[in-house]
């Protein structure tokens, strides 16, 4: 009797061992997938913002830039954004006069109108937009890839020119590859991934902007 009861007990562990390995089986791939969309939108995040400064530089100084301190640096501490803003001199404006009705140049040169230019700081001017809120600690923060936690390393930066119509148009691009993304990860699984990646023919990592196309486009948009 004992030994039958001994017997029923070693199977149910057996049961119950073949169990949780079934389940870590399944959930494995899906934890995998759960953590692989967390980075992924991570570095979207970093990777948009990223794409805003560059965007930000080549208004200013008609370039892009491959370098992180310059970016920073230059965005952040120079008043270089030209401004020119349009103002209105209505003590100026004859009551039967309507402006609307003339051209800027006319306007300019009856003297009804005027144009101020104006440096300002090219950060402050994105906060102004209320399209960009990141602070300064924030943005110095951008080149870094937000994973893996215990590895610190920057995000590729590369910026030039290329031939288009005869003219040189500036490009970025600015990405970070899938094995270093996820090197702390199960290696098989990343294998897989960034295999099934190559047969659909996709980039292995994410970035935004082309050093081949004047494109801006991020590849997990």
């Amino acid at each position: 009797m004992k030994s039958k009861t001994l017997i029923q007990i070693l199977l149910g562990i057996v049961i119950i061992g073949l169990a949780v390995a079934l389940y870590m089986s399944v959930m494995k791939p899906v934890k995998f997938d759960n953590e692989y969309t967390k980075r992924r939108d991570a570095c979207a995040e970093k990777l948009k913002a990223i794409r805003t400064l560059e965007e930000a530089y080549k208004n200013t100084y008609g370039c892009y830039t491959g370098s992180f301190d310059t970016l920073f640096n230059r965005l952040m501490n120079e008043d270089s954004l030209r401004v020119v803003n349009k103002n209105i001199n209505y003590d100026k404006i004859p009551e039967d006069v309507d402006i609307n009705e003339m051209t800027e140049a006319d306007q300019i040169k009856a003297g009804y109108v005027s144009r101020v230019t104006e440096y300002v700081n090219p950060i402050d001017n994105l906060r102004k937009s209320g399209k960009f809120k990141l602070t300064d600690e924030e943005i110095l923060n951008l080149r870094y890839v937000p994973y893996p936690r215990d590895k610190k390393y920057d995000f590729d930066l590369k910026a030039g020119f290329i031939e288009k119509s005869g003219y040189q148009m500036p490009v970025f691009e600015c990405l970070v590859n899938m094995e270093d993304l996820l090197a702390d990860m199960d290696h098989q699984l990343v294998v897989n991934k960034i295999a099934e990646l190559v047969q659909n023919q996709r980039f292995t990592g994410w970035k935004v902007g082309d050093m081949t196309q004047t494109i801006t486009d991020g590849n997990f948009e």
